[in-house]
């Protein structure tokens, strides 16, 4: 991954982008492809959608903005934040854990309090996520609401860090990849001048049921939709054999097989993946595939869809890791795919 997409990376990386509250998230993806789209606009909720002009097909690129975080449920009198969950956070790692609250006035640090193990009498129970609280340090509640309004949302304090080789942890990579490998999807068509019209497509509250994604679907109504998105990588410690697919951190990037995959859709990017002599993975998605393809597929009478994943380790914990060359290999794998695509071409079934 050379430098320029590296930081672009760690930038969406490093800028909170909780469901509901995905703002500043979505003004780093829209200042960045403004520099290569030909139209860059948003709607009512902030969903984001950069167009690359060309023929009559329409092929959408499609990544969520949104991370799983908290929100302030209610200030105590003594000065400490109860929590509530936004999306589908884990209460077995929450505590112990450095926040920040995005207050009206700026962040504040604080800590998702944990009780010291000499003091607990027993370890086996896990605090449902309504009854963990956030210090802020504050000396009593009068203080803390001087600061902090019910509502604002938490997010867990952002690192990245780089491990062995091309792999990188990091909180929120699900699924800053995905707004990432849109983006720079449309940066490799627009120069190479590709034959139909592609969007990136940067959506917001996919955490919460794929709400953007219903909206975008509905006012976009493109040809074919290709979602972007984490998916369980297998080989991670303490991974059950019994549940999910046979997926590895490296192996390239998941072709979903299945429910919103249309077949024709999956056909043309594995006949990519072999022509350009690109690794990927297939997954069965035998009932959903739990990202935004299931809301563009059903959009508008219907529209051809595709679930394409990016192995993932430790999803929705605070060190999510992935090996970058999966990404790299994610736009290699659209790019030669949107290059094979006719200016006129529909994508369908023979029945």
């Amino acid at each position: 991954m050379d430098d320029r997409r590296r930081e672009f990376l760690e930038e969406l990386l490093a800028t909170p982008s909780p469901s509901g509250f995905e703002i500043e998230g979505q003004r780093v993806w829209t200042e960045y492809v403004e520099g290569f789209a030909d139209e860059v606009r948003t709607d009512a909720y902030g969903n984001a959608v950069a167009e690359v002009e060309g023929g009559p097909t329409e092929i959408a690129i499609v990544g969520h903005a949104d991370q799983i975080g908290y929100i302030v449920r209610r200030i105590d009198d003594e000065g400490f934040l109860h929590l509530g969950p936004i999306g589908g956070v884990d209460k077995t790692v929450s505590r112990g854990q450095y926040v920040v609250v995005h207050a009206d006035s700026g962040p504040l640090a604080g800590v998702i309090g944990q009780t010291a193990i000499h003091l607990r009498e027993g370890d086996d129970e896990h605090d449902e996520i309504n009854e963990q609280a956030v210090d802020i340090g504050a000396a009593d509640g009068e203080a803390a609401r001087e600061l902090v309004s019910v509502g604002d949302p938490i997010t867990v304090e952002s690192r990245v860090r780089e491990l062995q080789g091309t792999r990188l942890a990091a909180s929120a990579l699900d699924n800053r990849v995905g707004t990432w490998t849109a983006a720079e999807v449309l940066r490799a068509v627009a120069d190479a001048d590709v034959e139909p019209t592609v969007y990136a497509v940067s959506t917001v509250q996919e955490e919460l049921g794929v709400r953007g994604a219903e909206m975008v679907g509905f006012d976009l109504a493109p040809d074919a939709a290709i979602a972007v998105d984490v998916t369980h990588a297998g080989d991670g410690a303490g991974a059950p054999s019994d549940r999910g697919g046979d997926i590895d951190l490296g192996a390239g990037p998941v072709i979903g097989r299945g429910s919103a995959n249309h077949p024709t859709l999956v056909d043309a990017l594995r006949d990519a993946a072999d022509e350009e002599g690109i690794d990927v993975q297939l997954e069965a998605r035998g009932i959903a595939t739990g990202t935004d393809a299931d809301a563009f597929y059903t959009a508008r009478g219907g529209t051809p869809s595709l679930n394409l994943g990016i192995p993932n380790r430790y999803m929705h914990t605070p060190v999510e890791t992935i090996d970058t060359g999966d990404l790299t290999g994610a736009v290699s794998l659209l790019s030669a795919f949107l290059e094979r695509v006719s200016p006129d071409e529909r994508f369908s079934v023979e029945v």
